[in-house]
C-alpha cells in the first residue's frame, strides 16, 4: 500500500532532479533529452524505495504523457505548416517585402512591437512565433542581425500577448484559479507588465545593431528569392485566415489546419507545384529548394514534421516526470511544508512565485505552474487577507512567462525548435520574460510597493 511521502523525502527528490539537471545541462552543456530521461528514471526508483506501488509509478507517468498529446499535436502541425509556407511562398514573399521595411537599426524594437500586436490578436504565442516570428527571424539573417537577439525580441512580444490577451488560454486560467475576473486580472497585470516592457524596450533601443548593411547583399537575396519563388501578394492569404480563425477564437488545430490546406492551394496556385507527392515529402520533411544562395538556403530548406521530432521526445520525457512529481505527491508534500512557518504576507506572495517558478522547471509544464501553486496559496491568501488578483498575477508573472526560460518547458522547447536558437543562447534576450518575476517580486519586497500587492 502506498504511503504519502513525507517533507524529507520529496526534498531528497528535488534536490536530486535539480542537481542532476543543473550539473548536466548547466555545466557538462548537454542536449536536455537525456539528463532528463536519466532524471526520470532516478526519480522512479527513489520514489519505489520510498515505497511508491510500480502501477502508481506506471499510472502517474501515463497521466503526465496525457497532458502532452496536445502540445505534441500543435508542434506537430506547426512543422508541417513551416515546410507548406515556405513551399507555397509565403514566407519568403515577407522576407522580399520585409528587407525593404524594417531598418536594421530598429529591428529589434520593430520585431517586439509587431509581435505583440499579433499576439494580442491571437492570443497565442505560438501560432505567433510560427507565423511572423519565423519571418522576421529570416529578415534578421538577412541583415545582419544576431539571431539570439531576434529570438529574444521575437518571443518577449509573442509572449506578452500570451500573458496579457483576453484571447489567451493562460490569461483565463489564472484568474479561474484565482477566482476573479479576467478584467481585474488583466488590469492588475498593468503594474508588472507595462514596467517590464518599458524596460525590455529600453534594452533593445540600446542594443549594438548594424548602421547599415551591403545593399549588393540585400539584392543578391532579393533575387535569389525571386529567382526561387513566384513572389505574390496572394502568398499572404495563408498567414491572414490563420490570424482570423485566432481572432475568432477557432480551436489551435482547426486553425493549424486552415494555414497548411491554404498554404497547398496557394503552392498549387501561385508556385504552379501541384505534384501531391511533393507535397507530402515536404510536410514530412521539409522544404528543400534549389537556390543556390547560402543565406536564402538558410532560411527556407526547413520545417517538416520531422523537424519537430527532437522537441516532442523532449516534451514526452520532461511530462513524464511531471507526472511522477504531481500524482506521487512529490510537489505537494515539498510545498505545503514549506508553506507553514510563513508568517508575513509577502513571505506567502514570494513563496507563490519560486512555487510556480519551481513547478516549471520540474514540470516543464506553464499550466501546471498555475494549477498547482494556485490550488495550495488560494485558501492562505484568503486567510491572511491577500488579495486574490495579487495570486492571478503571480502565477501569471512566474508560470506563463518563465516556461520560455526552460529548456525542456513545452515553450522553450517549440520556440527553440521553430526559430533555431537554444534555450540558453536566447535567455539574456528575452527580457521582458524575467524582467516580470523581478517586479512582481519587488512589489511585495519594497515597502513603498507594498500596498498594492498585499491590500
Amino acid at each position: 500500500m502506498d504511503r504519502q511521502l513525507s517533507f524529507s523525502k520529496s526534498m531528497t527528490l528535488i534536490i536530486f532532479i535539480l542537481a542532476l539537471l543543473f550539473v548536466s545541462i548547466f555545466l557538462l552543456k548537454a542536449e536536455p533529452h537525456i539528463p532528463l530521461l536519466f532524471t526520470t528514471v532516478g526519480a522512479a526508483v527513489l520514489l519505489r524505495i520510498f515505497g511508491v506501488s510500480w502501477e502508481k509509478l506506471e499510472s502517474a507517468i501515463i497521466q503526465g504523457i496525457q497532458t502532452a498529446i496536445m502540445p505534441i499535436l500543435i508542434l506537430s502541425l506547426i512543422g508541417i505548416l513551416i515546410a507548406v509556407w515556405m513551399m507555397s511562398g509565403t514566407v519568403p514573399t515577407i522576407l522580399f517585402y520585409g528587407m525593404d521595411y524594417v531598418k536594421p537599426h530598429f529591428f529589434a524594437v520593430s520585431a517586439l512591437y509587431i509581435t505583440i500586436i499579433v499576439s494580442m490578436f491571437t492570443g497565442s504565442s505560438f501560432t505567433t512565433v510560427s507565423t511572423v516570428g519565423v519571418a522576421l527571424m529570416g529578415i534578421a539573417l538577412t541583415t545582419g542581425i544576431t539571431p539570439t537577439i531576434a529570438a529574444g525580441a521575437v518571443i518577449c512580444g509573442a509572449c506578452f500577448g500570451d500573458k496579457m490577451s483576453p484571447l489567451s488560454d493562460t490569461t483565463n486560467f489564472a484568474p479561474a484559479v484565482a477566482g476573479i475576473s479576467i478584467f481585474t486580472h488583466i488590469r492588475n497585470m498593468l503594474f508588472t507588465t507595462l514596467p517590464a516592457l518599458i524596460l525590455t524596450t529600453v534594452f533593445f533601443l540600446f542594443l549594438p545593431m548594424p548602421a547599415a548593411i551591403d545593399l549588393s547583399s540585400i539584392q543578391a537575396i532579393k533575387f535569389a528569392l525571386q529567382d526561387g519563388f513566384h513572389i505574390h501578394w496572394l502568398t499572404l492569404l495563408s498567414p491572414i485566415a490563420v490570424i482570423v480563425c485566432s481572432v475568432k477564437r477557432v480551436p489551435i488545430l482547426p486553425t493549424l489546419v486552415v494555414g497548411i490546406v491554404s498554404g497547398l492551394l496557394i503552392t498549387a496556385l501561385i508556385q504552379q507545384q501541384t505534384s501531391v507527392s511533393f507535397w507530402f515529402s515536404v510536410m514530412q520533411s521539409g522544404y528543400v529548394s534549389s537556390i543556390t544562395n547560402e543565406t536564402v538556403a538558410s532560411i527556407v530548406n526547413r520545417g517538416g514534421l520531422q523537424s519537430m521530432m527532437g522537441s516532442v521526445s523532449l516534451i514526452l520525457i520532461a511530462l513524464s516526470l511531471g507526472g511522477l512529481l504531481q500524482y506521487c505527491g512529490v510537489i505537494e508534500a515539498f510545498f505545503r511544508k514549506l508553506i507553514q512557518p510563513l508568517k508575513r504576507k509577502s513571505n506567502i506572495v514570494l513563496m507563490t512565485g519560486a512555487s510556480s517558478i519551481a513547478v516549471n522547471g520540474m514540470t516543464g509544464e506553464q499550466y501546471l505552474s498555475i494549477l498547482l501553486p494556485g490550488q495550495m496559496f488560494k485558501d492562505e491568501y484568503t486567510r491572511r487577507g491577500i488579495p486574490a488578483r495579487t495570486l492571478s498575477r503571480t502565477l501569471e508573472d512566474c508560470g506563463t512567462l518563465v516556461n520560455p526560460l526552460i529548456p525542456w518547458g513545452v515553450s522553450g522547447a517549440f520556440f527553440a525548435a521553430t526559430l533555431g536558437v537554444p534555450v540558453i543562447e536566447y535567455v539574456p534576450y528575452a527580457t521582458f520574460l524575467w524582467l516580470s518575476p523581478m517586479i512582481t517580486f519587488a512589489y511585495v519586497l519594497i515597502p513603498k510597493l507594498q500596498k498594492q500587492s498585499l491590500e
